[in-house]
């Protein structure tokens, strides 16, 4: 029964099914439903936020976040995005969560199409709904990547955005350069933003990262320093785009959040100025992790596509919601794949963003259970 005193929006989406069997988890649960690395931050990022701490550097920023950060930003999208941009078309953000919902509310009026990958990231479709927008889902290829052509058959006039996300959640697709060109293209033509959410592009073990932003001015790229660096609590994301975005996105950001946390900010620029062998160092033990896991899925008979990004892995497994049940209730941590949309229904996401012992003792218990 619905509650007169809330907004029909806010009623239209639920708990998210990933935070829900998060903390609902029991202390000795292996945990492989959350998109979280085992690592801790690197020292030389804590140092510098305790040096923010103890010079006094607490207090509010500017708007679009400090300008050394927004200048090293520029720098790492020239040299490893392949397009450039001023400070001032860059935004950090608390977390790309933020970044995600400024930008479609900076977009989306009501009644506005989106079209969301399905299956996809929970958000991207409860975002659109808050917005009183229409998310417009489409399908994905064999490999698990976008369908270009499915995409564009989705376009009506009504449409305003189209979110990509490449490495992909909960897939651990990567998207062709060619494919990714194609949807540049269609932005376009069409006079559409692409929103790209980006946050897994240190993580490919098969292919390369493209960023759409080499190809058309009509996209915000989104991304963060929450898994690359393994900073998730500390809420720091960014944004860039060139045009009117940053402003208009600037009006959303500055009466929900003023500006990021200053000392988080700090860490993030020593996170992306600084050495980078942390980064490296997670890579290598999340493609160790892939390959043992999924090899075991395999081995038992649930056929996987092998992931070539981020840290997830997709398997098809029947009755999901009822499997992942079954799951925690021998204290392994899953998620459904209905949790990501209806074309996950046959699937479940496993977050290999643990150990290399949990990995094993939870296919132990899943060969048992499933």
């Amino acid at each position: 029964m619905s509650d007169d005193r809330f907004s029909k929006s806010v009623l239209s989406v639920n708990i998210s099914g990933i935070r829900k069997l998060f903390e609902a988890a029991g202390p000795n649960a292996i945990n492989l439903g959350i998109g979280q690395p085992d690592f801790d931050t690197p020292e030389n990022i804590k140092a510098a936020a305790i040096q923010a701490i103890n010079s006094g550097f607490t207090g509010y920023t500017q708007g679009l976040g400090i300008p050394e950060l927004r200048a090293a930003l520029c720098e790492k999208f020239k040299r490893e995005n392949h397009f450039e941009v001023k400070p001032d078309q860059v935004m950090v953000t608390s977390g790309a969560s933020e970044a995600l919902y400024i930008t479609a509310s900076a977009l989306v009026s009501p009644g506005d199409e989106v079209l969301v990958p399905n299956p996809g990231f929970l958000a991207y479709k409860s975002i659109v709904n808050l917005l009183n927008g229409k998310d417009v889902s489409f399908k994905m290829q064999e490999d698990l990547t976008p369908d270009v052509n499915d995409i564009l058959e989705k376009i009506t006039p009504k449409t305003k955005a189209i979110i990509i996300n490449s490495p992909g959640n909960p897939t651990g697709a990567v998207s062709s350069k060619e494919d990714i060109k194609a949807l540049a293209e269609i932005a376009t033509d069409k006079n559409i933003t692409l929103i790209s959410d980006e946050v897994y592009e240190y993580f490919i073990y098969d292919g390369e990262h493209v960023s759409p932003a080499q190809f058309t001015d009509n996209v915000v790229t989104i991304n963060a320093f929450s898994k690359s660096y393994a900073m998730t609590g500390w809420r720091i994301g960014y944004l860039a785009a060139k045009g009117p975005y940053v402003g208009e996105i600037l009006k959303v950001h500055q009466y929900l959040q003023a500006c990021a946390s200053s000392i988080g900010q700090k860490a993030a620029y020593e996170a992306v100025t600084g050495p980078q062998e942390s980064v490296t160092m997670m890579k290598n033990e999340f493609r160790k992790r892939r390959d043992v896991l999924v090899k075991g899925l395999n081995d038992m008979g649930l056929r996987c596509v092998m992931p070539k990004g981020a840290f997830y892995a997709f398997p098809e497994v029947a009755n999901c919601d009822e499997a992942a049940a079954n799951l925690m209730k021998n204290d392994v941590v899953i998620t459904p794949g209905t949790a990501f949309g209806e074309n996950g229904k046959d699937h479940i996401r496993i977050s290999y963003a643990s150990s290399m012992d949990n990995i094993k003792k939870a296919l132990e218990i899943m060969e048992k259970v499933l």
